[in-house]
């Protein structure tokens, strides 16, 4: 907080990718508030969703007597990755759990309320089908900060506070930024399975809060043969890269990889709290057994009706206005607009990344050293001018761009030309960043 407070604005509402705060001032949001509003904040076609069911039905009893949304919604998650997935030229792996032989993939679902609740229902499953407790993670991973998903989350801040409550069953290696780091990366992975006992490989497939990393191509699938290999599961963090973010409907589609487990949350409904972990069926059938009496994973707000009828009304909202293609077109406009005419500052160096609408600028001094005050400075001039930037990576000097996918060319465009203003601005005046 600034003690002009000019830093945070107080949201007020929000509609398609505008926000208005307590003052009434209007902000063009590059945030989409963390990735949630994939289809454009209050979407109609999800709020009149949610407030049907809050008429209706507002709480049911989870897994002891539940609603039928909850079915609908998993029948459908299981329908846009694990069916649709097997219909297409993406084939099942070998792992040792399952047979490479079925006709039809099918999906299984644990409901939670927030991202991290789908990493750890993920964990569990894990441990439950293979009966082993080790976790092989990477470098920059944030996969939430519940007690079970900080063993993953790799950044010291989140997990040095309460490393001794902590059994930190994770282990971490480098995340892949190029083809040439794979060698060294599968001689990393095949030495931890051979000196501890690995249930799974817990991955995001573009690193988000860790800065907008985008490993190459080759990763997911060495990824997926080593599994096999080990008798581990593959498990993919697609809570922020899921549902169009890409340029796919996820981002394991662009190596045509089908994990065992894929998490799923933030645009999932559009802005209410649900999440998803989709396991391959037989996966969660061998690792969860027939529940007689007490569920051994539950939470009183599992699966919630309202969620569910707004992450079915989202899902179809972004079949409609094929989003995923909308922001794999708009994804490769925004970094030829980021590209040209570069930035050149005498304080600090550009560079730009991008997979569909989840792009990034990371500012580095010229000794190769994180330029954090210069990229915290221009998102809060941004700010000022009407424009909401998040700041990503461990040393919070990358600005991204996670957009609504309903973003047109030309307010991505005037985003762009007041960015670089910005970093020109500072670039050639400040003095003294660091």
């Amino acid at each position: 907080m600034e003690s002009d407070g000019s830093w945070p604005i107080v949201w007020e509402r929000a509609q398609g990718v505008h926000v208005w705060d307590a003052e009434g001032k209007k902000y063009l949001d590059l945030t989409a508030a963390f990735g949630v509003a994939a289809a454009g904040h209050a979407n109609s076609n999800v709020v009149r969703a949610g407030q049907r069911q809050m008429a209706k039905l507002l709480h049911a009893m989870g897994d002891v007597h539940p609603h039928a949304l909850k079915a609908q919604l998993a029948k459908k998650l299981s329908e846009i990755t694990f069916e649709r997935w097997s219909r297409t030229r993406l084939r099942p792996a070998s792992a040792r759990l399952v047979t490479n032989h079925e006709s039809r993939i099918t999906g299984k679902v644990i409901f939670g309320s927030s991202g991290f609740e789908a990493v750890e229902a993920a964990l569990k499953t894990a441990m439950l089908a293979t009966g082993k407790r080790g976790v092989i993670a990477f470098e920059g991973a944030y996969h939430g900060l519940g007690y079970g998903a900080l063993n993953a989350t790799h950044r010291e801040h989140f997990r040095s506070p309460f490393r001794t409550q902590l059994r930190e069953f994770g282990r971490f290696v480098k995340f892949p930024k190029a083809k040439t780091d794979l060698p060294a990366l599968e001689k990393s992975l095949r030495a931890i399975f051979r000196r501890e006992k690995i249930g799974a490989i817990l991955v995001e497939p573009i690193q988000a809060r860790g800065g907008t990393n985008i490993p190459p191509l080759e990763f997911l699938p060495l990824l997926r043969k080593v599994c096999d290999e080990h008798g581990a599961l593959l498990i993919l963090d697609e809570i922020y890269t899921g549902f169009g973010r890409t340029g796919k409907w996820f981002a394991c589609e662009h190596s045509k990889t089908i994990p065992d487990l894929i998490c799923l949350g933030k645009a999932l409904t559009g802005g209410f709290p649900l999440s998803a972990c989709v396991g391959r069926a037989k996966v969660m059938d061998a690792a969860w057994p027939a529940s007689n009496g007490e569920a051994i994973h539950t939470s009183t707000f599992l699966g919630h009706p309202v969620g569910c009828a707004m992450a079915l009304a989202q899902i179809e909202e972004i079949k409609k206005l094929n989003l995923p293609g909308r922001s794999a077109v708009l994804g490769k406009f925004l970094l030829r607009e980021l590209q040209k005419n570069q930035v050149l500052g005498f304080r600090f160096q550009v560079s730009t990344r991008g997979c569909g609408l989840m792009a990034a600028v990371e500012l580095t001094l010229p000794d190769g050293r994180p330029a954090t005050e210069a990229a915290l400075a221009a998102i809060k001039k941004l700010l000022h001018r009407g424009f909401i930037f998040l700041p990503e990576g461990e040393h919070g000097n990358i600005i991204s761009f996670t957009p609504p996918l309903t973003i047109s060319e030309a307010q991505l465009k005037t985003a762009v030309v007041e960015l670089k203003k910005v970093l020109a601005e500072l670039g050639s005046t400040t003095k003294n960043l660091k």
